[in-house]
């Protein structure tokens, strides 16, 4: 004897599980974690032709001397990729002008301060976290202050962009920064603000790893 068949489901049940799908389908994309990749910017004239001998977290100290002008900050963040997971392994480096606006290049004249590191590079390690010891940026002739950083994972480069300083007067006259998306500008654009040591800025760096 042949085993009962089941029952058949009623025409209007499968025709709503049917309507129902792609809801489910596009309620389950909606809580996944989606992040906008930090908006890129142009590396400027100004990267080291040859790194420093002393190129650690620390631009405050090159070799023994020890930089003692401008704000003392703190400039960290954490590098993650698009679904917000930590990049491993990737390194980060900044580099910017000293408190007069000179940049150790021999297209600025070579006329930084000897003091100032003014590059420097680290590696994030598993929970994608960095940080650097420097200065608050401060402005110099056609630019509004800012810091140049690029990510790098092995031999990719992943992002190159500038962090601005948030209410900074110069910004609405600073060229790059004008031509930046209202959501770019909230983007690269961090407040200094009074801490412990010194004043601090958190710059998250997301990128498509």
């Amino acid at each position: 004897m042949a085993p009962p068949r089941p029952p058949l489901l009623p025409r209007r049940t499968v025709a709503a599980a049917l309507v129902a799908a792609p809801a489910v389908l596009l309620g389950a994309r909606a809580q996944s974690p989606t992040r906008q990749a930090t908006p890129s910017q142009t590396e400027g004239p100004f990267y080291p032709v040859e790194l420093p001998a002393d190129s650690d977290f620390d631009l405050l100290r090159n070799g023994t001397r020890t930089y003692g002008r401008g704000q003392p900050a703190w400039v960290e963040g954490q590098v993650t990729d698009l679904a917000g997971r930590p990049v491993a392994g990737a390194q980060v480096e900044i580099w910017q002008c000293d408190e007069a606006g000179h940049y150790h290049h021999p297209g600025d004249g070579g006329r930084a301060d000897p003091a100032f590191q003014g590059f420097g590079r680290v590696q994030v390690g598993n929970d994608g976290a960095w940080r650097f010891r420097t200065i608050r940026p401060v402005a110099y002739s056609g630019r509004t202050p800012h810091i140049h950083v690029k990510v790098r994972l092995g031999p990719r480069e992943l992002l190159t962009t500038q962090l601005y300083v948030q209410g900074d007067p110069g910004n609405p006259r600073d060229g790059l920064w004008r031509r930046l998306d209202t959501a770019s500008r909230e983007a690269l654009t961090v407040p200094f603000a009074a801490g412990p040591d010194g004043l601090r800025a958190r710059f998250p760096l997301v990128v498509a790893a």
